[in-house]
């Protein structure tokens, strides 16, 4: 029996950490979609054209120890503005959404396009002053030469990219659970999202 719950969000809010927990929680799978994305733009990076990349994308690319630095993650969103390549990419994310024994996805448009009928949606967010101060802990705690206003500008550029597109913007289910996770631990905001889920599934 298949159980779908689709996490939506901006960048480091805390969607990707509440994904995984919450998954962990149920005994869901867990497919960070956003790696679909990053996947294809590292290809891109590599010398690969955008819509062939993700035609091509293999369950393998998704393991590659390089999908977390700032120029894949610009080259992501540079590319899921592309049509072509969010076609290539939704038939994996809803086939993984169906799967047997329930599946937790998280992105920027799992419960407005991928997903519109998941058991349960949920939108993350928090403010973009406090998610750039989380990417830049995070950026120097992997010892990446960063300063706060520039992680604050790309955060806010990505904001601007991703809520302004034609296709799949970010923006929240009409349906969809808000989430602000400004004010909250990584405890506190997991616990808020499974007790969440775990009251839809009753």
């Amino acid at each position: 029996m298949s159980f779908t719950v689709a996490i939506d969000g901006p960048a480091a809010a805390g969607k990707g950490t509440i994904s995984k927990a919450v998954a962990a929680h149920f005994g869901f799978a867990h497919l960070d979609t956003g790696l679909l994305y990053r996947a294809v733009g590292a290809r891109v990076l590599a010398g690969a054209a955008p819509v062939a990349a993700a035609q091509a994308l293999d369950p393998v690319d998704l393991e590659s120890d390089d999908l977390r630095t700032p120029q894949v993650a610009q080259a992501a969103s540079e590319v899921a503005v592309i049509p072509e390549v969010r076609a290539a990419l939704t038939a994996f994310q809803r086939g993984f959404a169906k799967r047997s024994g329930g599946a937790v996805l998280d992105g920027r448009d799992i419960g407005t396009v991928i997903c519109p009928d998941a058991d349960v949606k949920l939108f993350v967010t928090a403010s973009p002053e406090c998610r750039a101060e989380r990417r830049f802990q995070e950026l120097l705690g992997k010892g990446t030469a960063v300063t706060f206003d520039s992680v604050l500008a790309d955060v806010k550029a990505r904001d601007a990219r991703d809520s302004g597109r034609a296709t799949a913007p970010l923006v929240p289910a009409d349906d969809a659970v808000m989430l602000d996770t400004s004010e909250l631990s990584a405890e506190q905001a997991i616990a808020a999202a499974v007790k969440i889920v775990g009251t839809a599934r009753r």
